[in-house]
Formats: C-alpha cells, structure tokens, sequence
C-alpha cells in the first residue's frame, strides 16, 4: 500500500509504526510478521513491543538507541520478513441471547431494522477473529462483526458489566472477562472461560484464532457457570 508503514515518534521512548487504517487479515498479517521478527531480532535498545490492530508500538531505552535508528531496524525486518504461522485455531465461544443477558439486543435490532432474532443468527453466524488484547487481562478484539448489524459506542458508558458479556460496536466483537464499566452494545452472555489459571497460557485465544459462537439457553449457561463453581 502506497505511503505505508508510516512512523510516528511517541516521547522520547517509543516509535509507533502504522499499517494502514482499515482492520483485517492484510494489515493484521503486517503487524504480526513485524511482531515475530522483533521476537527473533530484538534491535539493541528495545525494551518491549505491543502489537495492536493496524500498527505496534515499539518501546525502547533512549539512552541506548533513539528513534531513527530503530526505525532503521525496522526497515531492514520489513524488507525481509520473518515467516509466520497465522492461520490460528478455531475457537467456539458459547453465548446465551437471553434478555436477562442481553439488555442492548433490542436496541441493536431497532438500528438495524431487524427482529432480534435476526440479529442473534446474524451474530450466530458470523466469523470473527482474534486481532489483537488490549484495555484489560483478557480482554481479545475481534474483528467480524457483519455490516448489518454494527452499531457505534454509546454516547455513555454503562458501569457494572458482567464479566462474560458478549458486547459490539462498529466492526468489533469481545467477550469481557471482569465486571468493567463499557460503552459497547451488550447483547448476550458466555459460560465459556477466557482467562485461565496457566501462568505460562493464560488466556484462551491467541491473536489470530478463529471464533464462532454457538447458542445455548439459560439453563445451560447456568448450568455451565455451576460448573465453574460460579452459579
């Protein structure tokens, strides 16, 4: 794509390096070749790097590299990539569209100009995939919401979000994993666990995994979360 990657200086420690604009498999393949090859030849200086879903943040010690040099660095990993394997696992993610669950569901389908359920098999049917974890432990953006149904952030968050809340907005689906405040459309809720006591695996997807959710209904969503040991 002509005029890219582009390169922004971030204070006097971090240079972020941009892809494009627009989320999907071209740009979020880019960020994650930049990604292995930070992994396998960490310039001198770096510290740490975050890929996100267009772009990565490469921070490092500006008493022992700067800006220039490191996008230097980066020139030569792009001009030669490192070879990545992102075709990613499935994951089928269970979600129960019960109203008690689900208090956004109708006012996504008034602006979609569908019933509810046609928005929950148009979300039923959906592909999505993992593009990237950011804002909290856990907590992975997934691309694939269909056009038909997304809708904007809310003017105004909503505080007390159940952890397990299956939310939209714009292109984007997550599923929470703590009871966080959110300003995205809540229109269903999981029994499936993504946070998980493995310290070295500590979260279900892995950036790239495919995920499609299945239907269940209260009594098995409550009877998965009993399960748990959280019913």
């Amino acid at each position: 794509m002509s005029g890219w990657p582009r390169y922004r200086a971030v204070a006097d420690h971090a240079l972020l390096v941009s892809f494009g604009t627009e989320i999907g498999d071209e740009m979020s393949a880019q960020v994650l070749a930049l990604d292995a090859g930070l992994a396998q030849f960490t310039p001198a200086g770096v510290i740490e790097w975050v890929p996100a879903l267009v772009n990565l943040l490469v921070d490092f010690d500006p008493e022992a590299t700067d800006h220039r040099t490191v996008q230097g660095e980066i020139e030569r990993m792009l001009a030669n990539p490192v070879r990545t394997d992102q075709q990613g696992q499935e994951r089928i993610i269970e979600i129960c569209y019960d109203a008690a669950f689900a208090p956004d569901l109708e006012a996504v389908a008034d602006a979609a100009g569908m019933t509810t359920e046609e928005v929950i098999r148009t979300h039923r049917d959906a592909a999505f995939r993992v593009r990237m974890y950011g804002f909290a432990p856990g907590y992975a953006y997934m691309s694939g919401v269909p056009e038909a149904i997304r809708v904007p952030r809310k003017s105004a968050a909503l505080r007390d979000v159940p952890a397990g809340s299956v939310i939209i907005a714009g292109p984007q689906c997550l599923v929470t994993t703590l009871t966080m405040p959110t300003g995205w459309s809540i229109i269903g809720r999981s029994p499936t666990p993504i946070l998980r006591s493995d310290a070295e695996d500590p979260f279900l997807f892995d950036v790239g995994d495919h995920v499609r959710f299945a239907r269940i209904d209260r009594d098995t969503y409550e009877a998965r979360m009993a399960e748990r040991g959280d019913g």
